[in-house]
């Protein structure tokens, strides 16, 4: 049974699920749906087409599906589309896109802690966490398992990818391939993220494998398409290794070194 309070709004044609909760001072827009389980705090606002998953936390003050900051945005009907299992914190501000059915995404399992930002046509994946602060700018991607430290802005149509680390204050403005550590203003990658890949049971070998490709891409004279060339040669075919090598040659904003 949903659990509605006496001062929340909820317009008519929103779709709540079986025990979604809504705290007081809640506004729900008409065109809505939330999923079972999933509890809403005080004082948030879910406003257009959005649709939320099931088991989401939503924190008080969380402002998810307001309109794009952005000036070619016409008022078309567009959206945001949520996953299960998320934890959005306090203040957190979520636009939708700017393209008629193409949602802005947030996937599953994501912890966006407070005052982080999400802007227009951005695309989550699943179990990534970002710290108090982070600002997504229009159209940047990130993948799975992606931690973003405190106060990390992220140009417009960026790549995170995959099992990255990105200390706190990092400015990024090119892709930030995946299995990689990497911080400082201007970002420089400076590790494989071995620790990350441990918590994520990457075999011994695996991790091995991996690091050889790092130092072959980060750490010797070779351009990036000699790297990729000898990566090809000299180590072992892995998925693990397709990942770094696709994500690589696909950039279209080209990678942090």
């Amino acid at each position: 049974m949903t659990k509605i309070h006496k001062t929340a709004v909820i317009e008519d044609g929103a779709q709540l699920d079986s025990d979604v909760s809504v705290g007081p001072y809640s506004i729900i827009s008409a065109s809505s749906k939330i999923g079972a389980g999933t509890r809403i705090g005080p004082h948030v606002l879910v406003e257009g087409t959005v649709e939320i998953g099931e088991r989401n936390e939503i924190r008080n003050g969380a402002v998810i599906g307001t309109p794009p900051q952005d000036w070619s945005y016409e008022g078309v009907d567009t959206g945001v589309k949520i996953g299960d299992d998320n934890v959005l914190r306090e203040y957190i501000t979520i636009n939708r896109s700017t393209t008629e059915g193409s949602p802005t995404l947030i996937g599953n399992e994501n912890m966006i802690m407070a005052y982080c930002h999400v802007a227009h046509d951005c695309a989550l994946g699943d179990g990534n966490a970002f710290a108090n602060g982070v600002t997504l700018a229009g159209h940047v991607s990130v993948h799975n398992k992606v931690m973003m430290g405190g106060l990390t802005p992220v140009h417009q149509f960026v790549t995170i990818g995959s099992y990255a680390m990105v200390g706190g204050l990092t400015r990024l403005n090119k892709d930030v391939p995946p299995y990689v550590r990497i911080s400082g203003n201007p970002a420089k990658v400076f590790d494989l993220n071995v620790i990350g890949l441990r918590r994520n049971d990457f075999s011994a070998e695996t991790r091995r494998n991996l690091k050889k490709a790092y130092k072959i891409i980060f750490r010797s004279n070779n351009n990036t398409s000699q790297a990729l060339a000898a990566i090809e040669n000299d180590l072992p075919e892995s998925p693990e290794i397709e990942l770094l090598v696709n994500f690589i040659e696909n950039s279209e904003r080209g990678i942090h070194k």
